[in-house]
């Protein structure tokens, strides 16, 4: 947690004290579509940091391609690395949560771009479930968690499906989460934070944690993976959210806009698709993540807290 205030306090520094950064970036060389010569692109680790940046290599290259620009791909240790380094003008497209954009539309002006339409649901939203063991005799979020006092993980505290939506989840079943202390719960004997999906599958499946709220398309992939056995997690609720949001700077203005939109419109490569998930994409605007943007407000989650 201190981790994570320090970066959120390091972005706000960089926005009001390093902002000639971002200017440079901005005023830069372009092409005649308003691209950076060299795009920046951010992405937040929600798998181990060095597997997200080779994951996306294949990604780097057709931007590359299709708009002509050198890209850079930047993968932070956490989400906060990723918002720190869009409101210090070091990055200038990112692939974000929804709570990890609002969180830093707070500090830098974005413009939501598209999102992906998800395989499983056949929308542009996707499932945050809460897991426990499959040979544990829970079975009701309210009654065998959060009444009975387990013990919960979370994935990074800036994750939309593994903090924010579980949050929410909780909080229906009777949980009274501070907004002040996002390791207090209560009464949940103790919230612990494991900083990605694949480790809170990990906690859950070890005894470390009663339960855990993961997103269910990153558990079935640890599955296909081997990396979680099949069937050894079982969910006990769930709730659909608002995909993943590509964002840029605004001030790369509405030409870039545009060009980045229609690039990802455009894909049609299955394995460049399966490999960002995506079945398609869709174009998004701010108000699609108006829940998001409440719920993390009524839970601490929007701002830090002094």
């Amino acid at each position: 947690m201190r981790h994570f205030l320090l970066a959120l306090l390091l972005a706000t520094s960089l926005t009001t004290g390093c902002g000639g950064a971002g200017e440079t970036a901005v005023n830069g060389p372009k092409n005649e579509q308003g691209i950076p010569d060299k795009l920046r692109v951010g992405l937040i680790p929600n798998i181990s940091p060095e597997q997200q940046r080779a994951k996306y290599e294949p990604f780097a290259t057709f931007l590359e391609r299709r708009l002509g620009v050198a890209v850079d791909l930047f993968v932070a240790s956490d989400y906060a690395g990723v918002v720190a380094a869009l409101a210090g003008g070091r990055i200038d497209l990112a692939y974000l949560g929804g709570l990890s954009y609002v969180q830093a539309q707070q500090q830098v002006q974005l413009t939501p771009l598209v999102t992906e339409v998800d395989h499983a649901t056949d929308s542009p939203q996707y499932v945050s479930a809460v897991v426990v063991r499959a040979d544990s005799p829970y079975q009701d979020l309210k009654k065998d968690i959060v009444a009975a006092g387990r013990s919960f993980a979370f994935g990074d505290v800036s994750s939309t499906s593994g903090s924010l939506y579980p949050r929410i989840m909780l909080t229906e079943a009777g949980a009274t989460c501070s907004p002040r202390r996002v390791d207090e719960c209560p009464p949940l004997r103790q919230v612990t934070f494991t900083g990605g999906h694949d480790a809170t599958a990990q906690a859950v499946l070890s005894g470390q944690a009663d339960a855990g709220g993961i997103e269910l398309r990153i558990l079935r992939r640890l599955e296909k993976e081997g990396k979680i056995p099949a069937g050894k997690l079982r969910v006990i609720a769930e709730r659909r959210v608002q995909g993943y949001p590509w964002v840029m700077r605004a001030a790369l203005g509405e030409r870039a806009r545009a060009a980045l939109t229609e690039a990802f419109t455009s894909i049609e490569d299955p394995a460049l698709l399966d490999l960002m998930r995506a079945k398609s994409y869709v174009t998004v605007t701010a108000a699609d993540y108006d829940e998001v943007r409440r719920a993390a407000a009524d839970l601490g989650l929007l701002t830090v807290k002094q």
